[in-house]
């Protein structure tokens, strides 16, 4: 008898539409109906990810902020501290730039580990304070996002593989950026979607020709029942 394998979906550029803003309504009821656990993986704040799983139907199984915040259904866990990213932030804002969001900012407002940047902003400048903190920036095609050098999506799939009975080596990801590329390395077999850059092209064991949610649409019907 065959099973659905495990899987680990970014959300960004991954179950998004064609255009690459807003979730593909395609995903839902695959995503949902899948027999194995579904890890929500992305850069995302927080109540993002709890949010999709939430209105998807399926448990909330999230790792967030780039691995910053991962939750099991039952704990939540932090792996960075915020401190060092608000310090980034005062200083580029001293220097006459902003995060390019809005007074809102709603894009950070509920982060715990990290911040995001507007891909319009100067990023130069951005790096360079970020080095005297001790942060990375990395460019996931969405934002800049200043974090922490240590945590990354695949540290959190090890954290929630420990706390939740998922096989890593049988699990299947799909992601299109340079922070899935822990992700694949974490899994037994990944894909890139078609719009996926260089670092995550590269570390794919497959790249599928379809982009964005019809990639990973294509990838939950080739492997659904294949462990």
């Amino acid at each position: 008898m065959t099973a659905d394998p495990p899987l680990v979906l970014d959300i960004d550029g991954t179950l998004t539409r064609p255009d690459g803003w807003g979730i593909d309504p395609r995903v839902f009821d695959p995503i949902r109906d899948w027999e194995a656990p579904v890890v929500i993986a992305t850069g995302k704040a927080f109540p993002y990810p709890v949010a999709l799983c939430h209105f998807t139907g399926i448990p909330e199984l999230v790792v967030a902020e780039n691995g910053g915040v991962v939750y099991t259904g039952n704990d939540v866990f932090f792996t960075a501290d915020r401190e060092a990213a608000q310090a980034v932030t005062e200083e580029y804002r001293a220097a006459g730039y902003t995060l390019g969001w809005g007074e809102e900012d709603t894009v950070n407002r509920w982060r715990e580990t990290e911040i995001a940047v507007n891909l319009e902003q100067p990023i130069e400048p951005l790096r360079e304070i970020a080095a005297k903190h001790g942060l990375e920036v990395i460019d996931t095609g969405y934002a800049y996002h200043v974090k922490d050098t240590n945590p990354t999506k695949g540290d959190g799939l090890e954290t929630i593989a420990e706390h939740v009975s998922i096989d890593l080596e049988a699990a299947v990801a799909v992601g299109d950026s340079i922070n899935d590329v822990s992700s694949f390395d974490t899994v037994g077999r990944s894909f890139a979607v078609g719009n996926a850059d260089e670092m995550a092209t590269a570390a794919a064991d497959e790249v599928l020709e379809e982009i964005h949610a019809d990639g990973t649409l294509a990838v939950l019907e080739r492997v659904r029942g294949s462990v």
